[in-house]
């Protein structure tokens, strides 16, 4: 994630590539949790972070201070080992860096118009990509080396966004997905699809990252909001679950394969739905669309992964009865929560809240058993 405001206890916020690790940071320093125990891996007490990005499950973290002290300069990338509690190389900027994505092969920063691709084990610079002006540092990144995508706005008055093949160091594609700028993106983890929305937050878009051609198109909500994060569940092949997050307080589960195919099967046959323009078009989809309302107070910044689809499959036929995941949602405000998402294919849906904890005030067990 990128930086966010001061508001709020907790500066930024990030999952690693599996989601099997979470990071927060706040004033004081970061802490790093295991996301399926919900244990305190590591922290360090040393002052406010606005990056803090992990390698999978490694040693290895990506961090970038606040700027609040001088040895924690905003234009510094520290790359970082935890088993040492010692940095392993220090990289500095000529401006603010607003963001930071890696895997085992490359390693991407993002400036406000410019974004640098290195290589991860040598740290040599592969590449230079100028961007239009970006002051959010909105980016995404699939992690997968055989679909490793880096996403970046195209545009600061529509909602286009440049899509480029980091492995191979080239451009891929354009998309137009939006006639408002950006405000969330997603790629899945093999690169297979981009999921965006714009500052309307009305709409939320889908398209498969090999074409630039658009998959699906959702209506979040008639009102526009602010949409917080956007993430695909994971998958080999076509992830089946996108979630997003909203200033309405609202946790969204869009379907993209479980309970889709015979909606959007119904919507190209009718006549209206097969000579209306897309811009209209949109209004009409239909609503394979699954809300937990309230989960956070209106206008607290949230962050949702999905982490685990598990499909449960009829007896009596090949195709299958339901579908359950696992949602991890971290607020700014300070909790970790984790729903079970459970859809069954009458399209009926249920959650249920497994674990809650406060991330501020979690202490490790070595901690309490001293």
């Amino acid at each position: 994630m990128a930086r966010q405001s001061s508001s709020y206890p907790i500066l930024c916020a990030s999952f690693n590539q599996d989601n099997s690790g979470l990071a927060i940071s706040t004033k004081d320093g970061f802490k790093i949790f295991d996301s399926n125990t919900g244990r305190l891996c590591y922290e360090r007490a040393v002052g406010a972070f606005i990056i803090v990005e992990m390698l999978y499950s490694s040693s290895l973290l990506a961090i970038v201070g606040a700027g609040e002290q001088p040895s924690l300069s905003p234009r510094r990338l520290c790359l970082f080992n935890t088993t040492t509690s010692a940095p392993l190389r220090e990289m500095t900027f000529l401006t603010s860096i607003l963001a930071v994505r890696l895997n085992r092969k490359r390693l991407v920063v993002v400036l406000q118009e410019k974004t640098y691709i290195y290589d991860s084990n040598s740290l040599e610079i592969l590449d230079t990509v100028d961007t239009v002006p970006n002051l959010k540092g909105l980016c995404a990144f699939s992690p997968s080396l055989d679909g490793c995508f880096l996403a970046l706005p195209a545009s600061t008055i529509k909602g286009s966004v440049l899509v480029y093949n980091v492995m191979e160091l080239q451009s891929h594609c354009e998309i137009d997905a939006h006639r408002s700028p950006l405000a969330a993106i997603t790629l899945s983890s093999n690169g297979t699809y981009i999921a965006t929305a714009s500052e309307q937050g009305t709409i939320i878009r889908v398209h498969l990252v090999s074409e630039a051609t658009q998959s699906y198109s959702f209506r979040r909500g008639r009102y526009p909001s602010t949409i917080f994060s956007l993430s695909f569940a994971p998958s080999l092949h076509l992830p089946d679950i996108l979630a997003a997050t909203s200033s309405s307080g609202s946790v969204h589960i869009f379907s993209l394969g479980f309970a889709t195919n015979q909606s959007r099967c119904k919507r190209s046959s009718s006549f209206l739905g097969s000579i209306l323009p897309d811009s209209v078009n949109d209004a009409l989809d239909p609503a394979d669309h699954h809300v937990l309302h309230a989960a956070v107070s209106a206008g607290v910044r949230s962050y949702a992964v999905v982490r685990k689809v598990d499909k449960i499959a009829d007896a009596s036929s090949s195709e299958f009865s339901s579908c359950r995941a696992v949602v991890s949602l971290i607020t700014y405000n300070g909790y970790f929560q984790e729903y079970t998402f459970s859809i069954n294919n009458k399209n009926e849906s249920s959650w249920s809240l497994d674990r809650e904890f406060n991330l501020l005030t979690f202490v490790s067990d070595s901690a309490k058993s001293s």
